[in-house]
């Protein structure tokens, strides 16, 4: 290993790091990796009298530790020896596998090429996202946290590198790469993996913040988790494999069945997609969304709403004819049917108008038993719900009443505040009607689809295949649940525009990786599973230049066999943590 020096003529720094030289026998040539970061040359004259002899001193000790690493070590402790005053010598190595998926998805190269064009950056912000990453998967908290521990990871431990006003600075710079970094993750795993682009999943969350005030991207609008706060939403995009290509986000309260078209279309022409299905529940299934798609020649599986369907949609339903049995538990049939749809349709003059228009449309309708059991048991939670609410209303908000208003007459919900009371049309009671309704339908579920170029049960797309690319919907559902859960995207603390917009790429980025780290251990494991095998994959500095592991189990060593790692050594030295962390970078 040597003391690099790499000049850069535009700004007239120079950067130091200690870099390993080694020939590379499948290409022939000699290349260099970087194994440890110091900082720019001017910067470092700040701490030190002489920074390039004090680093080379501190190189040359490396070197000499890494002559002896495959010496025995005797080594002598002191049974009452105090810790001195904050001390950490414990660090994490599990995040060598986040840190070889980030250089392998080039994020690194593409945001050290961006800062080079903006010279107002002085810190690398690469080593900051790399940061917020690696925080964000295995330990996420707020950005200031992200910072004060990054002293865990051996990348960061000097942490003379940057500041805590780097990295807030550092996020309104990652907002304007938004789109590009999102086309850039796209490329690579296209390239590195292959990439199914005709089947697209779509999909709307919200995520909360901790304030009452509302600004011009937190709004008060429907929260999937029925609270009071400002939201923003996201609306993502995975392929089959549930791999996610692209995201946006928007105010909170815009209505999400808007956004479905523009990114279905936006895969398109940025992606260069020839035919995109898109697959998405009842929300996206609107009259506009039917017809645009169709007319833009591209295809759409959607969940059709039985309880507020059509007349004749709901006698179709009930109607015992055509059903096709697999078991005794599972039934379903399928038709073609020309439906009448309302559109909304420009005029020259900007504004809108409604029209109705006739489009075919494929139904499919299935039964289960097992749908239809767990119908009744949710139905019946609800109901006990409602009794309390019907003895009680003052004592219940329209949050805490989720799921249980629409089966109760004659109360009113104050707009202002949630709370609900009893209306002037007389004593809350129980909504017959609606429970019976429910209770017919009960087990039925039905797909709608423009794709009818094939039979009922046979091909490509028959109404088995349907329903299947369907129930896929499932990856995009844990895809939310891994960033609110395990990535802990909410709530948000947050405040600029640009910076929330930051978050939720960092969150973006993570989500692929640990996707990517799913699917090369051939997704033997759960997201919580490896990263709580990453995490455990720590050492403490046992004396000398020796770093002591207390952690193994079949989950890290699928991380190890997947990544090319050895993660079953008891003990590894310094020099060989960084040359093994140096290697990752090459990409």
């Amino acid at each position: 290993m040597h003391l690099k020096r790499s000049p850069n003529k535009k700004t007239g720094r120079t950067y130091l790091s200690m870099a390993h030289t080694y020939r590379d026998k499948e290409k022939g040539y000699p290349r260099t990796v970087t194994v440890e970061s110091f900082g720019y040359l001017d910067e470092l004259a700040k701490q030190y009298d002489d920074p390039i002899a004090h680093f080379e001193k501190y190189v040359a000790e490396k070197n000499l530790a890494e002559k002896l690493e495959s010496a025995e070590y005797t080594i002598t402790a002191r049974k009452n020896q105090s810790l001195e005053p904050n001390t950490s010598n414990r660090r994490n190595y599990g995040y060598v596998i986040i840190l070889k998926l980030y250089y392998e998805l080039g994020l690194n190269r593409f945001l050290l090429n961006r800062q080079r064009r903006n010279t107002n950056k002085q810190c690398n912000t690469s080593t900051i996202m790399k940061m917020l990453i690696v925080d964000r998967i295995l330990s996420p908290g707020s950005k200031k946290r992200a910072y004060e521990q990054r002293g865990r990871y051996f990348d960061f431990e000097n942490g003379d590198a940057f500041d805590l006003t780097d990295v807030y600075r550092s996020l309104s710079f990652f907002a304007t790469l938004e789109e590009d970094i999102q086309l850039l993750m796209h490329d690579r795993i296209t390239r590195n993996y292959g990439r199914n682009l005709e089947l697209i999943y779509y999909d709307v969350t919200n995520y909360y913040f901790e304030i009452d005030k509302e600004d011009e991207l937190r709004k008060k609008g429907v929260s999937k988790e029925h609270r009071p706060n400002p939201i923003v939403q996201m609306g993502l995009a995975t392929d089959a494999d549930g791999l996610p290509i692209t995201y946006e986000v928007f105010p909170g309260n815009e209505s999400e069945k808007l956004h479905l078209r523009p990114a279905v279309f936006g895969l398109h022409s940025k992606y260069n997609c020839k035919k995109v299905i898109a697959v998405a529940d009842s929300a996206q299934n609107t009259g506009n969304n039917i017809y645009y798609l169709d007319q833009g020649k591209q295809g759409y599986v959607f969940s059709q709403t039985i309880r507020g369907a059509s007349k004749a949609f709901k006698e179709y339903v009930i109607d015992n004819t055509g059903y096709k049995w697999l078991g005794n538990e599972y039934k379903w049939k399928s038709r073609v049917d020309r439906r009448e749809i309302q559109v909304d349709f420009n005029r020259k003059d900007g504004t809108t108008y409604k029209k109705k228009v006739l489009v075919d449309q494929r139904q499919i309708v299935f039964y289960s038993e097992k749908y239809a059991v767990r119908s009744r048991a949710l139905r019946e939670a609800a109901l006990q719900k409602a009794g309390k609410i019907i003895a009680n209303p003052a004592s219940y908000t329209k949050a805490m009443s989720y799921g249980a208003l629409k089966y109760i007459m004659n109360v009113d919900v104050d707009k202002e505040t949630g709370e609900i009371k009893e209306a002037k049309a007389g004593k809350p009671c129980l909504n017959l009607d609606v429970i019976m309704e429910e209770e017919e339908y009960d087990g039925y579920y039905a797909i709608v689809t423009n794709i009818f170029d094939e039979g009922e049960d046979k091909g490509k797309y028959g109404d088995a295949q349907i329903i299947d690319i369907y129930r896929g919907l499932w990856r995009i559902e844990n895809a939310f649940g891994v960033t609110k859960g395990e990535l802990e995207a909410r709530p948000i603390y947050l405040s600029r525009k640009d910076r929330i917009k930051a978050h939720f790429l960092i969150c973006f980025i993570s989500l692929v990786i640990v996707r990517l780290i799913q699917k090369r251990t051939e997704h033997k494991h759960t997201p919580e599973k490896l990263i709580e095998a990453m995490n455990s994959l720590s050492c403490s500095h046992e004396g000398g230049n020796l770093f002591l592991f207390d952690y193994r189990s079949n989950v890290t060593d699928d991380l190890g066999k997947a990544f090319g790692f050895d993660f079953t050594r008891q003990r590894l030295t310094r020099a060989e943590i960084k040359k093994n962390i140096g290697a990752v970078k090459i990409n």
